[in-house]
């Protein structure tokens, strides 16, 4: 089944563009580049014949139930449920050892610290992903992981009600060009990263998976040092029941896994 949504692509430009949050240190505040309202098709993977698959097409879908009650302003839940992550990439992934170092609570709410992102993005450019990794682990113990195989990949769970509206679509990485990426800065206060912004193409294939609850996860690929494709993403302006009016509230969390 085919959904229509709205997503913002870049725009390719001859300067290099950026991102700044938390402009003038105002948490919140994000100074975005120019972007490209685009209506795309988005295929439902809950009612696909098959299935994407992490391996293939460097996301997936699952449902796996969680013991934790989010809060945004208490962070005592975070051990239990960096301990449940690191068991579905341990299964999933057949991963050696999981580092969980960030959890971003989204609302889709004006006045909401974090919002859902709405520009088609992947997290990390390779220059970035090197920075990060040395950031997260220190230069010498960065050094011995790039030796082998390591990966950051995402996790990306609903909150508190099904998704309704704003869900998170993928783009099949077998569908994208490589002129379509687009390296952006990333600015904050404290430090600057880079990720991959992508520009429209007519022959990108979105994917979704219709109102998901809190149950189930994507799992999804930013960065893999051994040529797994990074996935674009963002979340979809589109609505499933007009009749339904919870907002949308999700939890992302990055992660950065060591395969053998």
């Amino acid at each position: 089944m085919t959904q229509t949504a709205t997503v913002n692509y870049h725009v390719h430009k001859p300067e290099r563009q950026a991102f700044e949050l938390d402009a003038g240190g105002i948490v919140g505040n994000l100074i975005a580049p120019e972007l490209a309202p685009t209506e795309v098709k988005v295929r439902d993977a809950r009612r696909s014949a098959t299935d994407p698959s992490f391996e293939d097409d460097a996301v997936a879908f699952s449902f796996v139930p969680t013991a934790v009650s989010f809060a945004q302003d208490d962070d005592a839940w975070q051990a239990e449920y960096d301990a449940e992550l690191t068991s579905l990439l341990t299964t999933k992934l057949d991963a050696q050892e999981v580092i969980i170092f960030d959890h971003t609570i989204r609302v889709d709410d004006p006045d909401a610290a974090r919002k859902p992102a709405r520009n088609v993005h992947s997290d990390y450019s390779p220059d970035g992903a090197e920075q990060r990794l040395i950031d997260i682990l220190g230069a010498d113990t960065a050094a011995k992981w790039s030796a082998g195989h390591y990966a950051f990949i995402n996790i990306w769970r609903p909150i508190e009600a099904a998704i309704n509206s704003a869900p998170l679509g993928f783009i099949l990485p077998s569908s994208v060009a490589p002129e379509d990426w687009i390296l952006l800065d990333l600015i904050y206060p404290d430090r600057k990263g880079q990720i991959m912004g992508l520009a429209a193409n007519p022959n990108h294939q979105w994917i979704y998976m219709s109102k998901m609850t809190p149950d189930e996860v994507a799992y999804f690929n930013i960065f893999d040092n051994q040529g797994r494709p990074s996935i674009g993403h963002s979340a979809l302006d589109m609505v499933e029941d007009p009749n339904v009016m919870t907002i949308r509230k999700s939890i992302e969390s990055r992660t950065l896994v060591r395969f053998a």
